[in-house]
């Protein structure tokens, strides 16, 4: 009897019709917006724009002029002098303790104290930090480390989003991402928690 009714039943349940129906609908778009570009924003002094949006969201920036200086900050920060697991891809100041061309499964980074990145431009409306995904051996090694460290030119610094964006250009496959931090919740008693799933504490370098 129960194959039967199987046998029986129509090829298409419910769902699948409703989907069909809304499929042959065609629906116009109104299309995207057109941007004024003369109403965004711009700063005078993008450097500072962008060193003072990223400690109002609880990361911290540093001028140097040299990768001898990247290590020298970091050497004087406690919890980088005693860290034994450092993933880097700036090895011009930081040489790695983890070598990640010979890292097959990325939850093996689960115990990475530090990682140092390269970062493309930045944003000075924002804070945040575009990494593209081809100069990380392990894309989780920016999210999975206690702390992180961003190497950036200070060169490279655009006012907002909409200049990010045309920095980047159409989509193409591959990863990138944009990175402002440290993480942060508020979701427990309106607390803020800054660490709680990412990165405990952010440093970006502004290299010339």
């Amino acid at each position: 009897m129960i194959a039967e009714a199987f046998e029986n039943r129509e090829p298409q349940g419910s769902k699948q019709l409703i989907l069909d129906r809304l499929r042959g609908r065609a629906v116009p778009s109104d299309g995207l917006p057109e941007v004024d570009p003369g109403r965004l924003i711009k700063f005078d002094d993008r450097i500072r724009q962008f060193q003072e949006t990223l400690e109002f969201v609880g990361g911290e920036s540093h001028l140097v002029d040299s990768p001898e200086q990247v290590r020298e900050i970091l050497e004087g920060i406690d919890a980088f002098s005693s860290a034994d697991r450092i993933a880097s891809t700036y090895p011009e100041a930081i040489e790695p303790t983890v070598d990640l061309a010979k890292v097959s499964d990325p939850h093996l980074l689960s115990s990475l104290g530090w990682t140092i990145a390269r970062g493309e431009f930045a944003i000075a409306e924002n804070g945040a930090i575009w990494i593209d995904g081809a100069t990380l051996p392990h894309r989780v090694m920016i999210f999975i480390a206690q702390y992180l460290a961003i190497v950036v030119s200070r060169s490279q610094i655009v006012d907002h989003m909409h200049d990010a964006y045309a920095r980047i250009g159409a989509p193409r496959p591959g990863f990138g991402v944009f990175v402002s931090g440290p993480s942060k919740t508020a979701d427990i008693e309106q607390s803020l928690v800054l660490g709680a799933h990412g990165c405990r504490k952010l440093q970006v370098f502004l290299t010339p």
